[in-house]
């Protein structure tokens, strides 16, 4: 007798828990599941999967002897593939003497759910602000260091709580900023990106307030031993020798250094500036730890690190687009990135996230305000052209209330465009601000 694995299709209403979804009878950007392909694991993904779809296929078993063939649904499987696959085992948690290293997010009634207070184009204004006196912070501080200046913690506590504020506020407009680059000030912007884009992965992950401004200030600090790295070497346009690379990799130890040197050590931020290259099979530096001993706060940010590292353009590389930048975090789950974490990235993150230009499906051109917590292919579009790309009276569109276009068809983002697609930047947006019609 002769197993394979085959798709069987089912009724939505035969759906059980454990059984791995592979594909459904309508193509997945119609619907509101991010991930393609994955195994039910609650009542919701069920209900959610009835809404949507009449049948699905589920991946099962083909039993053939001789002419005669059976199909069968296997048992739950804690195995499987497809783009964005949900759940993955996490490693032990253990204890150290000053931290708890959580190897998850916070579950059950320690999850904290968190919603937009205000609109985003509401947000933005006070958003600008805030970045722009952060990015000051930043700079004053790597500029303070190279001089031998210690560290004004107090400064950098005010600066991560007015981040944190705001995007406890509204998680999408200080995204919105993240998404602009000069790759003449990267490392001012890196380091405050990736303190906006933790906090927000810390919001998603259901943090309390405490823990997301610990987060969001490892964050702004990770890199601040490149404040003792040659600026030949830091600023140096092409691919780095062996031997500057090693150099390069030393920040870690330097931004642990500078750190100790704190009256008041914070051992979160010395933990994060050290170890956030950590690699999960033990291939990091500086010590290359294996996944169990590497601090949860820096698995956080070593992935939000990465992500806006990847989207960047940099002397030495040309920023890629966000959706590339999520499959090489995917790509590189268990072995780079905690898979849980990379994982719950993706979802926070989404396909369209803040600030990405979009055409949708009648042609007209848009740019994503803010995504939806349960349906992120259908965000908050201003929409900017027609469909003829000639500029037009800006106006709003929430694709979650299905709206239509002229043909009566279901409005929908067909894809993502760079940034500067049709003359349309997203620069000059955010400097003149929402003009909504």
């Amino acid at each position: 007798m002769a197993i394979e694995y085959t798709e069987v299709m089912i009724p939505v209403s035969e759906l059980q828990l454990g059984m791995h979804v592979v594909r459904l009878d309508r193509p997945w950007t119609e619907t509101n599941f991010l991930m393609q392909g994955f195994i039910i694991e609650n009542h919701d993904e069920i209900d959610s999967l009835i809404s949507q779809c009449e049948f699905v296929y589920i991946q099962g078993k083909s039993f053939s002897q001789g002419e005669h063939t059976q199909h069968s649904i296997p048992r739950p499987r804690k195995q499987k593939k497809g783009f964005f696959s949900r759940k993955e085992p996490a490693p032990n948690t253990i204890n150290r003497k000053h931290q708890v290293i959580m190897s998850r997010p916070p579950q059950g009634k320690k999850r904290i759910s968190y919603i937009n207070k205000i609109p985003t184009e509401k947000a933005l204004p006070q958003a600008k602000a805030d970045y722009s006196s952060a990015k000051m912070t930043v700079n004053s501080i790597m500029d303070g260091i190279r001089i031998g200046r210690m560290i004004d913690m107090n400064e950098a506590r005010v600066t991560v709580n007015h981040i944190v504020d705001g995007i406890l506020q509204n998680k999408d407009a200080l995204a919105w900023l993240t998404k602009i680059k000069d790759k003449d000030e990267y490392t001012a912007e890196h380091s405050l990106n990736v303190s906006i884009l933790s906090a927000t992965f810390a919001r998603h992950l259901g943090h309390d307030e405490n823990d997301i401004k610990k987060i969001a200030l490892g964050g702004l600090l990770h890199d601040v031993g490149k404040a003792k790295i040659p600026v030949e070497i830091l600023n140096k346009e092409g691919r780095f020798t062996d031997e500057e690379f090693d150099i390069m990799k030393q920040h870690t130890v330097f931004g642990r250094n500078l750190l100790m040197t704190m009256p008041k050590r914070e051992h979160y931020v010395i933990d994060i500036a050290h170890s956030h290259h950590e690699r999960m099979d033990g291939k990091g530096y500086p010590r290359k730890l294996d996944a169990s001993k590497i601090p949860y706060f820096a698995k956080i940010v070593s992935i939000v690190d990465a992500y806006d590292a990847i989207t960047s353009s940099r002397c030495y590389d040309k920023g890629r687009a966000s959706m590339e930048a999520l499959d090489i975090i995917y790509k590189c789950k268990d072995t780079q990135f905690d898979a849980v974490l990379a994982l719950e990235f993706i979802k926070c993150i989404g396909i369209y996230p803040p600030g990405a230009i979009v055409e949708l499906t009648n042609g007209e051109v848009g740019i994503v305000i803010e995504t939806h917590e349960n349906n992120k292919l259908k965000p908050r579009i201003l929409l900017v052209l027609d469909q003829n790309k000639k500029s037009c009276p800006q106006k709003i569109i929430n694709l979650n209330l299905n709206v239509k276009d002229d043909t009566g068809e279901y409005l929908r983002i067909s894809k993502e465009l760079i940034n500067g697609s049709y003359d349309v930047w997203l620069e000059e947006f955010i400097k003149r601000g929402l003009q909504i019609s």
